[in-house]
C-alpha cells in the first residue's frame, strides 16, 4: 500500500458519493491528499456564472473533505507544473483522478500521465462523470452514433454500473502541503458583484444535490413528462442540471434511485423514465463532443459551413441578450438566465430558435452567451443543443422547424405567470394579450400601465418576413459544402 497518494479534484468531480477514483485512492493508499488546481490554460475557461458554482462548490467539497478527514489543497498555475510541486512536496507515487472528457483536456491528461511513467508515478483514471465511456457506445461498425434514440437504446441494453458508496473516512498526511485561500483563485466578480440573484436561486454542494433530488421526487416526479415543458411550475424539472454540471451529484447516482423508485412505485415509473432518457440525451451530447472536439465552432452538417448567417447589428444582439425583443416569451427567458443563471428548457429552445432563426444570427453566438451565463453550462450540452436547435447538429430539428414564440408562450405559459415573473411592467395585462402586448386594445394598454415602445418595447422585427428571409437562407445554403 502506498503511503501517501495525490488524488486530483477536478470540476466535475466535486462529491464524495460515487467518486470512483476519490474511493480508490482511500482504500488503496494509507494517507491521500485532494488537491484541486484552477489552471486557466485548459481549453476554454469558464463562464462568469459557472465561475461563482464552482466557488461555492469548492468551498462545499472543502467542507466535506475535511469532515471525513483530508481537507482540500488549492492550487493556481499550469495543471503539469503544479502535480509536480505537489508530488515534491507530498512525496506520493500515485495519481488518482476522474477523467475529463471536455473536449481538449485528453490532450492535458495524456502529458500528465506521459509525465508520471517517466518518473515512476502510477497514475489512475477514472470515469465518473458519465453513465458511459463516450468511446465505450459504438454502432455496429464501430462508428460514433448520430441518431439519439439507437444510442440511448444501446446504452440501455449494456446498462451502467450500480454506483459506488462514499468512503467511510480519509486519511490525511500530517504534514499536508500549503493551500491558497479559495478566494485567490479568483473566481467571483471583481467590482459590481452581479451574482445576488443567482445566490438567491441556488446552493450548490453535494448535501444540496440530494435535497434537490428528494424535493423532486417528492413534488415533481409523477407529472415530469407533461410538467416538464411548462415553465411557470416551480417544480416541473428536476434543476439538477448545474449538480451534475459540477459533478455535485453523479449520474449512475441519479439513474440507480430512480431506477429504484420506478421498481417500488410503478406510478412513478413513467416519469422515472423520462428523466433517465434525459440522462440519456446528456450522454449522447457528450458522446458527439467527444466525436467532435469542435463541437462548440463547427456544425456538424457540412451543409452548414457556409450557412448565409446575417451579421448581428450590436444593438439586436443586446436586445437579445437583455430581453428587450418584444417578445414577452423571449423575454422572460433572457431575464431569467441574467437573473438566475439558469433557463427552463422549454424557453431555452424557444430563445434558440429565435436567434438562429427568426434573427438569422449565427448560433454561436448563442451559444457564447449561454456559456458565460448558464450556471450548467457544459463543453458539450451546450452547443450539442444548440446545433440541435439551429438545424446543424446531430439527429437535429429540422432548419424549417421556426418556433413561433407568440403560439408557443400562449401554449406553455397560457395564465401568463412566468412572463409576469420575470417581466413585471406586463404583469397587469390580462391573460389574452399578456402574449403580444402590442396588439392589445388601447383601453387594455391603459388599465394595465403599459405603453408599446415606452414601457415595454414594441417587436424588433416583423416574423413573418424574419421566417421568408430564414427559408430562403435555408435554399441558398451550398449542400455540396465541406
Amino acid at each position: 500500500m502506498p503511503a501517501t497518494a495525490l488524488y486530483l479534484v477536478t470540476a466535475q468531480s466535486l462529491r464524495l458519493d460515487d467518486n470512483p477514483a476519490l474511493s480508490a485512492a482511500a482504500r488503496e493508499a494509507a494517507h491521500i491528499v485532494p488537491a484541486y488546481i484552477h489552471d486557466d490554460s485548459r481549453p476554454r475557461r469558464l463562464g462568469g456564472a459557472a465561475k461563482w458554482w464552482l466557488h461555492h462548490a469548492l468551498a462545499d467539497h472543502a467542507r466535506d473533505l475535511a469532515r471525513a478527514g483530508a481537507p482540500l489543497v488549492l492550487r493556481q498555475g499550469r495543471l503539469l507544473e503544479e502535480v509536480e510541486k505537489l508530488v515534491a512536496e507530498t512525496g506520493a507515487r500515485t495519481l488518482y483522478l476522474q477523467h475529463d472528457p471536455t473536449p481538449g483536456m485528453q490532450a492535458m491528461e495524456d502529458a500528465l500521465h506521459r509525465w508520471a511513467e517517466e518518473n515512476g508515478i502510477v497514475c489512475r483514471r477514472f470515469g465518473g462523470h458519465l453513465l458511459f465511456d463516450p468511446v465505450e457506445i459504438r454502432t455496429g461498425t464501430g462508428r460514433p452514433y448520430s441518431v439519439f434514440t439507437p444510442f440511448w437504446r444501446a446504452c440501455l441494453e449494456l446498462g451502467p454500473r450500480a454506483p459506488i458508496p462514499t468512503p467511510e473516512k480519509l486519511s490525511a498526511p500530517n504534514d499536508m502541503p500549503a493551500t491558497l485561500p479559495l478566494e485567490a483563485l479568483g473566481l467571483l466578480p471583481k467590482g459590481v458583484d452581479w451574482t445576488g440573484g443567482i445566490a438567491a436561486t441556488w446552493e450548490p454542494g453535494e448535501a444540496a444535490a440530494h435535497k434537490r433530488l428528494d424535493h423532486f421526487i417528492e413534488a415533481g416526479l409523477k407529472g415530469y413528462g407533461h410538467d416538464r415543458d411548462y415553465p411557470a411550475l416551480e417544480d416541473g424539472t428536476t434543476a439538477l442540471s448545474p449538480y451534475l454540471r459540477f459533478g455535485n451529484i453523479s449520474p449512475r447516482r441519479l439513474f440507480a434511485r430512480l431506477a429504484d423508485i420506478a421498481a417500488m412505485e410503478p406510478a412513478l415509473a413513467q416519469g422515472a423514465a423520462h428523466v433517465q432518457r434525459e440522462l440519456g440525451w446528456r450522454e449522447f451530447c457528450w458522446h458527439l463532443a467527444v466525436a467532435r472536439p469542435d463541437l462548440a465552432t463547427r456544425p456538424i452538417r457540412d451543409d452548414f459551413t457556409t450557412f448565409p448567417w446575417q451579421e448581428p447589428d450590436t444593438s439586436d444582439l443586446k436586445r437579445w441578450q437583455t430581453g428587450q425583443t418584444g417578445f414577452p416569451i423571449i423575454d422572460a427567458g433572457m431575464r431569467q438566465l441574467w437573473q438566475t443563471g439558469w433557463m427552463h428548457n422549454r424557453v431555452r429552445m424557444i430563445v434558440a430558435s429565435f436567434l438562429a432563426k427568426d434573427m438569422l444570427t449565427d448560433w454561436r453566438h448563442g451559444e457564447a452567451w449561454f456559456w458565460d451565463t448558464l450556471v450548467d453550462a457544459d463543453a458539450a450540452s451546450n452547443p450539442a443543443n444548440w446545433q440541435w436547435v439551429a438545424g446543424c447538429g446531430a439527429d437535429a430539428a429540422p432548419f424549417f422547424r421556426i418556433f413561433n414564440p407568440t403560439l408557443q408562450s400562449a401554449k406553455f405559459d397560457g395564465a401568463g405567470n412566468y412572463i409576469r415573473r420575470f417581466v413585471p411592467e406586463l404583469a397587469a395585462l390580462p391573460d389574452a394579450h399578456i402574449h403580444e402586448p402590442h396588439k392589445a386594445p388601447s383601453a387594455v394598454l391603459r388599465m394595465a400601465g403599459v405603453t408599446p415602445g415606452i414601457t415595454y418595447p414594441l417587436p424588433m422585427l416583423d416574423r413573418t418576413m424574419a421566417r421568408e428571409r430564414a427559408l430562403a437562407a435555408y435554399q441558398a445554403r451550398d449542400p455540396l459544402a465541406g
